[in-house]
């Protein structure tokens, strides 16, 4: 008897969005350029097993295995059950609905863990293709500081 990896997957019509583990960091690095928010994750991760889910997710797309970009939480849950989300898609896939589809799925895996109450988001003033993304996904401006938006939806469907 062997023991089984889990991987932590969520697939949407479009998408394989996938946690970032030890398992699966050298085959997706062989493809895809992974920033230093990655390997430190990886590092908190070896140390901490509970933070898997909460670091970086990688999407690729379903028809054809190909990575195009990485998304994912800044750390788990603080006291008050709330997360901060990032996301990057290659610039060929832009204006393509991939990043709203992606970081939606991840949002809604977020709010049914029945830990996150709040989840927020920052974007440079002039980054109008996230500003799109956070649109669509009904995020609501809260303040914009230091050039800056600062964003934020609550978990008030998932209750």
């Amino acid at each position: 008897m062997h023991e089984e990896e889990i991987t932590l997957q969520i697939i949407t019509e479009r998408l394989i969005i996938t946690a970032f583990d030890q398992q699966n960091y050298k085959k997706v690095s062989e493809t895809y350029p992974i920033g230093k928010h990655t390997a430190g994750y990886l590092a908190h991760l070896e140390e901490d097993s509970e933070l898997l889910g909460w670091g970086v997710w990688f999407v690729t797309l379903a028809d054809n295995n190909q990575i195009i970009g990485d998304i994912g939480y800044k750390g788990r849950p603080d006291i008050q059950g709330i997360v901060e989300i990032g996301y990057g898609i290659i610039p060929d896939m832009h204006n393509k609905g991939i990043a709203t589809e992606s970081v939606k799925a991840i949002m809604e895996w977020a709010f049914s863990s029945g830990q996150v109450k709040k989840i927020v988001a920052e974007c440079l003033i002039d980054n109008l293709p996230s500003i799109k993304v956070l649109e669509k996904l009904e995020m609501t401006r809260v303040r914009i500081k230091d050039g800056m938006i600062h964003w934020e939806i609550t978990n008030n469907r998932h209750r």
